[in-house]
């Protein structure tokens, strides 16, 4: 009986969330420089009469959409990478970037803007993802055959984080013109949303989030010591490349969308796991949908505080974040 009152209670808030990201959606659709009205935005999207028109219409469907609908995209990938690398390393603090996909999808956003060249400007976002994938290949041949050692493998991406962070600093210096759109870029935008970036970006995060949300039961496994999961006919080391796999593209590809957005991958699942009492990985589709919602308002945030002027987004996850991260640093030292 109680097993299927917390089923029920975890699908209400499963609901919840999703009604909530519902709700933001339209927030972020609807306020801006230029407000739009609301009733008119819902007539729009079902396809009503007495919807947005003209000028409204092309400001709602072409930039504001696009960039609501990417903002959900990054914020859904990287939350739920936060929540499976925290598992996979047993580290409650571990976020999207720990195996160097941030440096190196830096390094990769830097080589590109320091080219000179406007072709390699339209270019930085598949830089930028090549460089994340690389960074944290590079981290698993570094390991070897210790890959399956959580512990190997976050030594291997810090020395491989710090390398293509020292590299990136040399480009930087030599070509000191790109340190304004690096920094802009490191520090989150989604100004480049169109329909061709959702398009792509969306494929390879639905189906990253796709493949963890099916094996978020066998993640539990992990929680657990490796002879525990044997005998519970799992193969804890087959689990951990599967996710850290599906977890990187889902990063790596939004980082290459929106550029590096520190905090929700730590924010988020936390929130979730005080809320539904839980190992946060049977609550993953729940992570992903309360990310998305968290992303879409700090993006709101970013563009209406200071308006007509936008601020970077990772400015206003690092505002929410930072002090939440005290907070769970010292949550923790009180209980033990």
């Amino acid at each position: 009986m109680s097993q299927e009152i917390n089923r029920i209670w975890h699908w209400r808030i499963t609901a919840g969330a999703a009604l909530l990201l519902f709700f933001v959606m339209l927030l972020g659709v609807s306020f801006g420089p230029i407000p739009l009205d609301f009733f008119q935005i819902v007539r729009t999207i079902l396809g009503l009469d007495g919807g947005l028109q003209d000028e409204e219409r092309i400001l709602f469907l072409q930039l504001r959409l696009p960039r609501v609908a990417l903002a959900a995209l990054v914020g859904a990938a990287l939350a739920t990478s936060g929540a499976v690398y925290q598992t996979v390393f047993r580290n409650p603090l571990a976020d999207p970037y720990l195996l160097g996909a941030a440096a190196g999808a830096g390094l990769g956003a830097t080589l590109a803007l320091t080219r000179g060249n406007q072709s390699f400007y339209a270019a930085l976002p598949l830089f930028a993802f090549v460089g994340a994938v690389l960074a944290v290949l590079a981290t698993f041949l570094i390991s070897g055959k210790s890959s399956a050692n959580p512990a190997t493998l976050l030594l291997s991406g810090i020395a491989i984080g710090s390398f293509a962070t020292a590299f990136q600093t040399y480009l930087q210096q030599r070509k000191s013109e790109v340190l304004r759109p690096v920094y802009s870029w490191i520090l989150g935008q989604l100004t480049v949303a169109d329909w061709q970036v959702i398009k792509w970006a969306g494929f390879y995060i639905v189906v990253a989030l796709f493949i963890l949300i099916r094996m978020s039961r066998l993640l539990d496994g992990l929680l657990l010591s490796d002879e525990e999961a044997f005998s519970l006919g799992i193969s804890p080391n087959k689990i951990r490349i599967i996710a850290i796999a599906a977890a990187t593209l889902a990063t790596a590809t939004a980082v290459s969308a929106s550029g590096l957005i520190g905090f929700v991958g730590i924010v988020v699942p936390h929130l979730v796991r005080g809320l539904t009492k839980r190992a946060t990985n049977r609550a993953l589709l729940t992570v992903a949908l309360s990310g998305a919602a968290f992303l879409v308002l700090a993006d709101l945030g970013a563009r209406t505080l200071l308006s007509p002027a936008e601020l970077p987004i990772g400015v206003i996850t690092a505002f929410v974040g930072a002090p939440f991260l005290l907070f769970v640093l010292r949550a923790k030292r009180v209980l033990n």
